[in-house]
């Protein structure tokens, strides 16, 4: 690691630990991701993975009080520093903190209102990183959004321009409600196909869900979903190679 790439993570790093949450130290973070350094890119990324995640829980807890315009400069910060590190799964968990905050403050404050634009984004990013249940919800909270606007302004767009979006957006829903389908029924087999190599009796299992969830903690959920799906997937894949289907049933 050159001398200079040493320099600027301290330098990011006491900003952070100083909460300089601001351009500047994104900047700094901006000249480490596009280093030529590239033999260290990789374990400098995971450094800073972990570093930047460890704070923003802190941070987090240290804004709880702030007015919400604080909170949302920070947690744009911190969608920015995620997506510098290569952190998809914070960054979309932020992206999300900051869209429902600002949806849920709206009301008293309007210019906060959150586009069906915005959560359509959210939702196509979220199905492409593996978070099928997040992605719909974000579906349809794009579909409340859009018909909260259009009966506020009927005006603001053209029938058949909002006839199209709709079906856009429920023809991305349809496809998030399938995949999460889909994981079901590959969990399943997973966890049959577990619990016969240890030679025990199939017990279902499932993951207790609280009522009241932060977005952040539900975007967690998401992340830990995902991961173990892969996993499923791998097991399943390697297992039943060796198991003839019949025994299965």
């Amino acid at each position: 690691m050159s001398n200079s790439v040493s320099r600027q993570i301290f330098l990011f790093r006491s900003f952070v630990l100083n909460r300089r949450l601001d351009y500047e130290t994104l900047r700094i973070l901006e000249s480490v991701s596009v280093s030529k350094d590239v033999n260290s890119l990789v374990e400098v990324r995971s450094s800073l993975r972990e570093f930047t995640r460890s704070e923003s829980l802190s941070i987090i807890r240290e804004i709880a009080e702030k007015p919400v315009d604080q909170k949302l400069l920070v947690l744009e910060f911190l969608v920015r520093a995620f997506a510098l590190i290569g952190d998809v799964e914070s960054c979309l968990a932020f992206r999300y903190e900051g869209l429902l905050l600002r949806e849920l403050m709206s009301a008293t404050y309007g210019w906060l209102r959150v586009s069906y634009m915005e959560w359509l984004s959210f939702a196509e990013h979220s199905l492409d990183n593996g978070f099928y249940s997040i992605a719909g919800k974000a579906c349809e909270n794009a579909l409340f959004c859009l018909d909260r606007d259009s009966m506020s302004d009927p005006k603001t767009s053209e029938l058949s321009e909002s006839v199209q979006v709709i079906e856009k957006i429920k023809r991305l829903k349809d496809r998030a409600i399938t995949l999460v389908a889909s994981f079901s029924v590959q969990a399943q087999a997973a966890e049959y196909l577990k619990s016969k190599q240890m030679d025990k009796s199939s017990v279902p299992c499932s993951l207790g869900k609280g009522t009241q969830h932060v977005a952040s903690t539900l975007f967690r959920i998401g992340i830990k979903q995902r991961n173990l799906r892969k996993l499923h997937e791998l097991q399943s894949l390697s297992k039943m190679t060796d198991e003839p289907y019949s025994n299965q049933i």
